[in-house]
Protein backbone atom coordinates (compact mmCIF):
# COMPACT_ATOMS: atom_id res chain seq x y z
CA UNK A 1 0.00 0.00 0.00
CA UNK A 2 1.12 3.40 -0.37
CA UNK A 3 0.30 6.93 1.05
CA UNK A 4 0.85 10.83 1.26
CA UNK A 5 3.42 11.75 4.15
CA UNK A 6 1.82 10.96 6.94
CA UNK A 7 1.64 13.19 10.56
CA UNK A 8 0.63 11.92 13.74
CA UNK A 9 -0.49 15.53 14.23
CA UNK A 10 -4.05 15.20 13.57
CA UNK A 11 -6.96 16.16 15.65
CA UNK A 12 -8.16 12.69 16.15
CA UNK A 13 -5.23 12.18 18.45
CA UNK A 14 -4.39 9.04 16.77
CA UNK A 15 -1.37 7.61 16.46
CA UNK A 16 -0.33 5.43 12.55
CA UNK A 17 1.85 3.10 15.08
CA UNK A 18 -1.08 2.07 16.74
CA UNK A 19 -3.43 0.23 13.49
CA UNK A 20 0.28 -0.86 11.48
CA UNK A 21 0.15 -4.88 11.54
CA UNK A 22 0.01 -7.82 9.81
CA UNK A 23 -2.46 -10.20 9.01
CA UNK A 24 -2.68 -12.86 6.64
CA UNK A 25 0.30 -11.56 5.19
CA UNK A 26 -1.38 -8.22 4.62
CA UNK A 27 -0.41 -4.91 6.28
CA UNK A 28 -3.20 -2.84 7.77
CA UNK A 29 -2.30 1.14 8.38
CA UNK A 30 -3.88 4.40 9.27
CA UNK A 31 -5.27 6.89 6.87
CA UNK A 32 -5.80 10.38 7.65
CA UNK A 33 -7.67 12.56 5.09
CA UNK A 34 -8.64 16.77 5.49
CA UNK A 35 -9.85 19.23 3.29
CA UNK A 36 -9.24 22.39 2.78
CA UNK A 37 -12.29 23.49 5.20
CA UNK A 38 -10.42 21.48 8.49
CA UNK A 39 -12.61 18.94 8.59
CA UNK A 40 -10.55 15.56 8.96
CA UNK A 41 -11.59 11.76 8.84
CA UNK A 42 -9.52 8.76 9.86
CA UNK A 43 -9.72 5.16 8.85
CA UNK A 44 -7.77 2.13 8.32
CA UNK A 45 -7.75 -0.61 5.74
CA UNK A 46 -9.41 -3.42 7.89
CA UNK A 47 -13.29 -3.67 6.95
CA UNK A 48 -12.19 0.34 5.96
CA UNK A 49 -13.61 1.43 9.55
CA UNK A 50 -14.07 5.08 9.93
CA UNK A 51 -12.24 5.77 13.07
CA UNK A 52 -13.47 9.56 13.37
CA UNK A 53 -14.79 12.63 11.34
CA UNK A 54 -13.89 15.61 12.77
CA UNK A 55 -15.69 18.45 12.46
CA UNK A 56 -16.84 22.09 13.79
CA UNK A 57 -19.65 22.57 15.93
CA UNK A 58 -21.45 25.77 15.73
CA UNK A 59 -18.73 27.81 18.33
CA UNK A 60 -16.43 26.58 15.80
CA UNK A 61 -14.84 23.63 18.50
CA UNK A 62 -13.90 20.58 16.58
CA UNK A 63 -15.38 17.17 17.88
CA UNK A 64 -15.40 13.49 16.72
CA UNK A 65 -19.22 12.49 15.30
CA UNK A 66 -18.64 8.85 14.14
CA UNK A 67 -17.88 5.97 16.51
CA UNK A 68 -14.49 4.01 16.25
CA UNK A 69 -11.39 2.92 18.11
CA UNK A 70 -8.18 3.67 18.29
CA UNK A 71 -5.80 0.64 17.44
CA UNK A 72 -5.98 -1.95 15.23
CA UNK A 73 -6.72 -4.57 18.24
CA UNK A 74 -10.08 -2.75 19.20
CA UNK A 75 -10.77 -2.85 15.90
CA UNK A 76 -10.87 -6.26 15.04
CA UNK A 77 -11.99 -7.16 18.62
CA UNK A 78 -14.50 -4.59 18.84
CA UNK A 79 -17.82 -5.57 20.66
CA UNK A 80 -19.31 -4.34 17.82
CA UNK A 81 -17.91 -5.72 14.94
CA UNK A 82 -19.68 -4.08 11.97
CA UNK A 83 -18.79 -0.43 13.72
CA UNK A 84 -18.55 1.99 11.01
CA UNK A 85 -17.31 -0.56 8.92
CA UNK A 86 -18.18 -1.12 4.95
CA UNK A 87 -20.41 -3.84 5.16
CA UNK A 88 -20.89 -6.39 2.26
CA UNK A 89 -21.01 -8.58 0.08
CA UNK A 90 -24.79 -8.30 1.19
CA UNK A 91 -25.64 -5.61 3.67
CA UNK A 92 -28.48 -6.18 6.01
CA UNK A 93 -30.26 -9.56 6.53
CA UNK A 94 -31.06 -12.64 4.22
CA UNK A 95 -33.90 -15.06 5.60
CA UNK A 96 -32.07 -18.23 7.11
CA UNK A 97 -28.83 -17.17 5.15
CA UNK A 98 -30.12 -18.97 1.99
CA UNK A 99 -30.91 -17.90 -1.41
CA UNK A 100 -31.63 -18.97 -4.77
CA UNK A 101 -30.43 -17.71 -8.23
CA UNK A 102 -31.04 -19.15 -11.61
CA UNK A 103 -31.68 -21.77 -10.08
CA UNK A 104 -29.01 -22.67 -7.65
CA UNK A 105 -29.18 -22.41 -3.63
CA UNK A 106 -26.61 -20.68 -1.87
CA UNK A 107 -26.40 -21.00 1.56
CA UNK A 108 -24.64 -18.68 3.85
CA UNK A 109 -23.57 -18.26 7.85
CA UNK A 110 -25.96 -18.10 10.19
CA UNK A 111 -24.96 -14.90 12.40
CA UNK A 112 -27.71 -13.14 13.54
CA UNK A 113 -30.60 -15.47 15.27
CA UNK A 114 -31.90 -17.67 12.28
CA UNK A 115 -30.82 -15.01 9.91
CA UNK A 116 -27.37 -13.75 7.93
CA UNK A 117 -26.31 -10.38 8.53
CA UNK A 118 -24.08 -8.29 6.91
CA UNK A 119 -22.43 -10.56 4.50
CA UNK A 120 -21.49 -13.07 7.40
CA UNK A 121 -19.13 -13.25 10.31
CA UNK A 122 -16.19 -12.60 8.36
CA UNK A 123 -17.63 -10.25 5.69
CA UNK A 124 -16.05 -7.03 4.47
CA UNK A 125 -15.57 -5.52 7.57
CA UNK A 126 -13.40 -8.11 8.85
CA UNK A 127 -11.25 -8.29 5.67
CA UNK A 128 -7.44 -6.50 5.22
CA UNK A 129 -8.07 -4.23 2.00
CA UNK A 130 -5.65 -3.19 -0.24
CA UNK A 131 -5.28 0.53 0.21
CA UNK A 132 -3.94 3.80 -1.66
CA UNK A 133 -3.92 7.41 -0.89
CA UNK A 134 -3.21 9.44 -4.02
CA UNK A 135 -3.70 12.54 -2.30
CA UNK A 136 -4.39 14.27 1.36
CA UNK A 137 -8.48 14.17 1.24
CA UNK A 138 -8.89 10.49 -0.72
CA UNK A 139 -7.84 7.27 0.31
CA UNK A 140 -9.09 4.38 -2.04
CA UNK A 141 -9.62 0.49 -0.85
CA UNK A 142 -9.68 -2.34 -3.04
CA UNK A 143 -10.95 -6.23 -2.43
CA UNK A 144 -11.19 -9.40 -4.12
CA UNK A 145 -13.99 -11.26 -2.62
CA UNK A 146 -13.29 -14.86 -4.11
CA UNK A 147 -16.02 -17.13 -5.59
CA UNK A 148 -17.55 -19.32 -2.26
CA UNK A 149 -16.33 -16.79 0.16
CA UNK A 150 -19.20 -16.89 2.71
CA UNK A 151 -21.06 -18.87 0.62
CA UNK A 152 -21.75 -15.87 -2.15
CA UNK A 153 -20.69 -17.22 -5.58
CA UNK A 154 -18.51 -15.21 -8.08
CA UNK A 155 -15.12 -13.53 -7.92
CA UNK A 156 -15.95 -10.00 -7.16
CA UNK A 157 -13.92 -7.12 -7.32
CA UNK A 158 -14.36 -4.34 -4.92
CA UNK A 159 -13.57 -0.63 -4.92
CA UNK A 160 -14.27 2.01 -2.00
CA UNK A 161 -13.63 5.33 -2.71
CA UNK A 162 -13.69 8.04 0.38
CA UNK A 163 -12.94 11.75 -0.56
CA UNK A 164 -13.55 14.93 0.95
CA UNK A 165 -15.01 17.79 -0.50
CA UNK A 166 -12.99 21.02 -0.44
CA UNK A 167 -15.82 23.07 -0.81
CA UNK A 168 -18.04 21.45 1.95
CA UNK A 169 -17.37 19.49 4.85
CA UNK A 170 -18.82 16.17 2.83
CA UNK A 171 -17.45 12.60 2.97
CA UNK A 172 -18.10 11.23 -0.36
CA UNK A 173 -18.37 7.13 -0.53
CA UNK A 174 -17.96 5.98 -3.81
CA UNK A 175 -18.29 2.22 -4.81
CA UNK A 176 -17.66 -0.16 -7.68
CA UNK A 177 -17.81 -4.09 -8.36
CA UNK A 178 -17.56 -5.96 -10.55
CA UNK A 179 -18.43 -9.80 -11.08
CA UNK A 180 -17.15 -12.92 -12.94
CA UNK A 181 -20.14 -14.72 -12.04
CA UNK A 182 -23.97 -13.76 -11.31
CA UNK A 183 -23.90 -13.05 -7.91
CA UNK A 184 -25.92 -10.18 -5.23
CA UNK A 185 -24.74 -7.18 -4.04
CA UNK A 186 -25.53 -5.03 -1.21
CA UNK A 187 -22.89 -2.23 -0.28
CA UNK A 188 -23.13 -0.11 2.58
CA UNK A 189 -21.05 2.11 5.24
CA UNK A 190 -22.44 1.16 8.38
CA UNK A 191 -21.55 4.65 10.16
CA UNK A 192 -22.52 4.95 13.87
CA UNK A 193 -23.34 8.85 14.21
CA UNK A 194 -23.69 11.43 16.89
CA UNK A 195 -23.71 14.82 16.09
CA UNK A 196 -23.29 15.65 19.66
CA UNK A 197 -19.55 14.27 20.03
CA UNK A 198 -18.40 11.13 20.91
CA UNK A 199 -17.70 10.97 25.36
CA UNK A 200 -17.55 9.03 27.96
CA UNK A 201 -20.83 8.18 27.91
CA UNK A 202 -21.70 9.34 24.76
CA UNK A 203 -25.70 11.34 25.14
CA UNK A 204 -28.18 9.15 23.90
CA UNK A 205 -30.02 10.41 20.30
CA UNK A 206 -32.83 10.83 21.59
CA UNK A 207 -33.32 14.46 21.61
CA UNK A 208 -31.60 15.00 18.00
CA UNK A 209 -33.99 15.78 15.23
CA UNK A 210 -34.33 13.56 12.28
CA UNK A 211 -36.15 13.39 8.99
CA UNK A 212 -36.07 10.49 5.79
CA UNK A 213 -37.29 11.64 2.62
CA UNK A 214 -39.96 8.48 2.66
CA UNK A 215 -43.20 8.15 2.05
CA UNK A 216 -42.56 3.90 2.42
CA UNK A 217 -40.63 1.78 4.63
CA UNK A 218 -40.43 -2.08 4.86
CA UNK A 219 -41.95 -3.83 8.16
CA UNK A 220 -40.54 -6.66 9.26
CA UNK A 221 -40.78 -9.68 11.23
CA UNK A 222 -40.14 -11.01 14.79
CA UNK A 223 -36.34 -11.60 13.42
CA UNK A 224 -35.91 -8.07 11.45
CA UNK A 225 -37.43 -10.01 7.90
CA UNK A 226 -39.18 -7.92 5.72
CA UNK A 227 -42.80 -9.40 5.55
CA UNK A 228 -42.65 -8.49 1.74
CA UNK A 229 -44.97 -5.49 2.30
CA UNK A 230 -44.24 -1.64 1.50
CA UNK A 231 -46.25 0.23 3.94
CA UNK A 232 -47.33 3.44 4.31
CA UNK A 233 -45.21 5.65 6.98
CA UNK A 234 -48.56 8.19 7.06
CA UNK A 235 -49.87 7.88 10.58
CA UNK A 236 -47.41 5.82 12.39
CA UNK A 237 -44.25 5.98 14.86
CA UNK A 238 -42.11 5.48 11.45
CA UNK A 239 -42.63 8.56 9.91
CA UNK A 240 -40.09 11.13 9.73
CA UNK A 241 -40.56 13.18 6.27
CA UNK A 242 -40.63 15.93 8.58
CA UNK A 243 -38.05 16.78 10.84
CA UNK A 244 -38.63 15.75 14.84
CA UNK A 245 -36.60 14.06 17.89
CA UNK A 246 -35.59 10.46 17.50
CA UNK A 247 -37.01 9.63 21.26
CA UNK A 248 -40.31 11.36 20.31
CA UNK A 249 -41.95 7.92 19.43
CA UNK A 250 -39.02 5.50 19.86
CA UNK A 251 -40.84 3.60 22.78
CA UNK A 252 -44.70 4.02 21.38
CA UNK A 253 -46.70 0.50 21.67
CA UNK A 254 -45.94 0.09 17.87
CA UNK A 255 -45.50 -3.40 17.23
CA UNK A 256 -42.52 -2.37 14.05
CA UNK A 257 -40.93 -0.95 16.54
CA UNK A 258 -40.88 -3.48 19.06
CA UNK A 259 -39.80 -5.89 16.75
CA UNK A 260 -36.50 -3.80 15.91
CA UNK A 261 -35.87 -2.85 19.59
CA UNK A 262 -36.76 0.62 18.62
CA UNK A 263 -35.87 1.61 14.55
CA UNK A 264 -34.01 -0.33 12.42
CA UNK A 265 -35.92 -0.23 9.69
CA UNK A 266 -35.25 -0.05 5.79
CA UNK A 267 -36.83 3.09 4.28
CA UNK A 268 -37.94 3.08 0.58
CA UNK A 269 -36.60 6.40 -0.69
CA UNK A 270 -38.35 9.31 -2.66
CA UNK A 271 -36.92 8.82 -5.95
CA UNK A 272 -38.00 10.53 -9.92
CA UNK A 273 -35.78 7.33 -10.92
CA UNK A 274 -33.71 4.98 -9.48
CA UNK A 275 -30.30 5.95 -9.06
CA UNK A 276 -30.04 9.27 -9.29
CA UNK A 277 -28.34 11.66 -6.11
CA UNK A 278 -30.97 12.42 -3.87
CA UNK A 279 -31.55 13.86 -0.17
CA UNK A 280 -32.58 10.69 1.87
CA UNK A 281 -32.04 11.96 5.19
CA UNK A 282 -31.15 14.67 7.41
CA UNK A 283 -29.69 15.13 11.45
CA UNK A 284 -29.23 17.75 13.99
CA UNK A 285 -28.15 18.19 17.52
CA UNK A 286 -30.06 20.63 19.05
CA UNK A 287 -27.08 21.48 21.86
CA UNK A 288 -23.77 21.24 19.45
CA UNK A 289 -25.94 22.75 16.52
CA UNK A 290 -24.43 20.20 13.87
CA UNK A 291 -26.20 18.82 11.02
CA UNK A 292 -25.55 16.23 8.56
CA UNK A 293 -27.22 15.60 5.15
CA UNK A 294 -27.45 12.61 3.54
CA UNK A 295 -27.78 11.53 -0.14
CA UNK A 296 -27.19 8.84 -1.96
CA UNK A 297 -28.22 7.17 -5.35
CA UNK A 298 -29.52 3.67 -3.34
CA UNK A 299 -32.90 3.69 -3.47
CA UNK A 300 -33.06 1.91 0.32
CA UNK A 301 -31.58 3.49 4.17
CA UNK A 302 -31.63 1.68 6.65
CA UNK A 303 -32.13 3.38 9.80
CA UNK A 304 -31.00 2.08 13.01
CA UNK A 305 -30.86 3.78 16.63
CA UNK A 306 -27.99 1.92 18.01
CA UNK A 307 -30.37 -0.31 20.55
CA UNK A 308 -28.03 -2.97 20.97
CA UNK A 309 -25.23 -1.09 21.67
CA UNK A 310 -24.29 -1.98 25.22
CA UNK A 311 -21.79 0.98 26.87
CA UNK A 312 -18.44 -0.84 25.42
CA UNK A 313 -15.54 1.56 25.31
CA UNK A 314 -14.44 2.84 21.74
CA UNK A 315 -11.19 5.52 20.91
CA UNK A 316 -9.75 7.37 24.30
CA UNK A 317 -12.12 5.75 26.38
CA UNK A 318 -15.52 7.00 25.04
CA UNK A 319 -18.35 5.05 25.75
CA UNK A 320 -21.11 3.65 23.74
CA UNK A 321 -24.34 2.96 25.34
CA UNK A 322 -27.67 1.89 23.67
CA UNK A 323 -29.14 4.45 21.93
CA UNK A 324 -26.18 6.75 21.35
CA UNK A 325 -26.01 6.53 18.06
CA UNK A 326 -27.90 6.77 14.66
CA UNK A 327 -26.89 5.02 11.75
CA UNK A 328 -28.16 5.89 7.80
CA UNK A 329 -27.07 2.83 5.76
CA UNK A 330 -28.05 3.33 2.14
CA UNK A 331 -28.49 -0.15 0.31
CA UNK A 332 -31.07 -2.00 -1.39
CA UNK A 333 -34.01 -3.54 0.74
CA UNK A 334 -32.92 -6.40 3.04
CA UNK A 335 -33.84 -10.07 1.75
CA UNK A 336 -33.81 -8.78 -1.91
CA UNK A 337 -32.53 -12.35 -3.30
CA UNK A 338 -35.60 -13.77 -1.73
CA UNK A 339 -38.55 -10.90 -2.26
CA UNK A 340 -39.18 -11.42 -6.51
CA UNK A 341 -41.04 -8.27 -6.34
CA UNK A 342 -38.37 -6.06 -4.37
CA UNK A 343 -35.72 -3.89 -6.79
CA UNK A 344 -32.97 -6.79 -7.60
CA UNK A 345 -29.63 -6.73 -5.94
CA UNK A 346 -28.58 -9.28 -9.21
CA UNK A 347 -25.13 -8.35 -10.45
CA UNK A 348 -23.76 -10.06 -13.75
CA UNK A 349 -20.74 -10.50 -15.39
CA UNK A 350 -20.01 -7.38 -18.15
CA UNK A 351 -22.36 -5.32 -15.95
CA UNK A 352 -20.71 -2.82 -12.75
CA UNK A 353 -22.33 -1.77 -9.24
CA UNK A 354 -22.27 1.74 -8.29
CA UNK A 355 -23.43 3.41 -5.54
CA UNK A 356 -22.41 6.84 -4.11
CA UNK A 357 -23.53 8.17 -0.92
CA UNK A 358 -22.62 11.54 0.98
CA UNK A 359 -22.51 12.68 4.23
CA UNK A 360 -22.14 16.45 4.51
CA UNK A 361 -21.68 18.20 7.51
CA UNK A 362 -22.58 21.30 8.60
CA UNK A 363 -23.97 23.94 11.18
CA UNK A 364 -27.15 25.56 12.33
CA UNK A 365 -27.37 28.86 15.47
Amino acid sequence: MTNTPFTDNNLSGLSRKDFQKVINEKETDLFILKNKLGMEVAATNYGCALLSIMVPDKNGTYGNVVMGHDSIDHVINSPEPFLSTIIGRYGNRIAKGKFTLYGEEHRLAINNGPNSLHGGPTGFHARVWNATQPDPGTVIFRYLSADGEEGFPGNLKVKVTYRLDDDANALIIEYKATTDKATIVNLTSHGFFNLAGIANPTPTVLDQLVSINADYYVPIDDTSIPTGEILKVEGTPMDFRTAHAVGENIDAPFQQLKNGAGYDHCYVLNKTESGELTLAATCQDPTSGRTMEVYTTENGLQFYTANWLNGFAGAHGATFPARSAVCFEAQCFPDTPNKPHFPSAVLLPGDEYQQITIYKFGVTD
